[in-house]
C-alpha cells in the first residue's frame, strides 16, 4: 500500500500535528546566578511569569521569545553518542534551563505546555547551539549539538516546578 501524500489535505496534517497525548516529565531545572557562570540544579524553583527562572542571571524584557530554554532528556545521550563519549552529557553543561523527557519538544513548537499545576509555557523556537559548545563539550561540541540545541519558551503563567513534574501540551484555547 503506498503512503499517503498528506501535503494536500491540510486538514488530515492539521490533525496529525495536533495530536500529542503523552505527557513528559520534568528531569532536570538549572538556573545561572551571573553571566558565563556554571549552571546550578535546583530541585524546584520559582518561575515569574513573563521574565524568567527566580535566580537565574537572565533579565528579559517583557514579551520576550527566551524567558526558558529547554532541552529534551533523551538528546543528552544523542550528543555524547555523537561525541563518542560513554555517558549522556550532563544537563548542565548544555546550558538550557529545562530538561524535558518523553515529549519530542520539536513537535511542540507555537504550542503551549504546563509544567505541574500552575506554570503554562509557550515554547517560541529553536534554541541554536553557540560557539560556547566546543569549549564545553570539546571539538566537535557544536556540530554535536546542531538539531539536538532544544527550544526557548516565553512565560505565559508562572508559579512553582519542580524535579518530577508532569509536562502536559495545553489543549487549544487553554492557558
Amino acid at each position: 500500500m503506498p503512503f499517503p501524500n498528506f501535503g494536500d489535505d491540510k486538514s488530515v496534517v492539521n490533525r496529525l500535528l495536533s495530536t500529542l497525548p503523552q505527557v513528559g516529565r520534568l528531569e532536570w531545572i538549572g538556573v545561572r546566578p551571573k553571566r558565563r557562570e556554571p549552571l546550578r540544579a535546583l530541585p524546584e524553583v520559582e518561575v515569574l511569569p513573563d521574565a524568567h527562572l527566580a535566580g537565574d542571571h537572565a533579565r528579559i524584557k517583557p514579551g520576550g521569545k527566551r524567558q526558558v530554554t529547554l532541552i529534551q532528556h533523551e538528546h543528552l545521550a544523542a550528543v555524547a553518542g555523537f561525541l563518542g563519549l560513554p555517558e549522556p552529557v550532563a544537563p548542565g553543561r548544555l546550558r538550557r534551563n529545562l530538561v524535558v523527557s518523553g515529549l519530542n519538544l520539536l513537535a511542540l513548537k507555537n504550542r503551549r505546555i504546563r509544567l505541574g499545576d500552575e506554570v503554562v509555557l509557550e515554547i517560541t523556537g529553536e534554541c541554536h547551539p553557540c560557539s560556547r559548545m566546543e569549549d564545553e563539550l570539546g571539538p566537535g561540541g557544536y556540530n554535536a549539538m546542531r538539531g539536538h540545541g532544544g527550544l526557548t519558551a516565553r512565560i505565559v503563567q508562572g508559579g512553582r516546578i519542580r524535579v518530577g513534574d508532569a509536562v502536559r501540551v495545553e489543549s487549544s484555547g487553554e492557558a
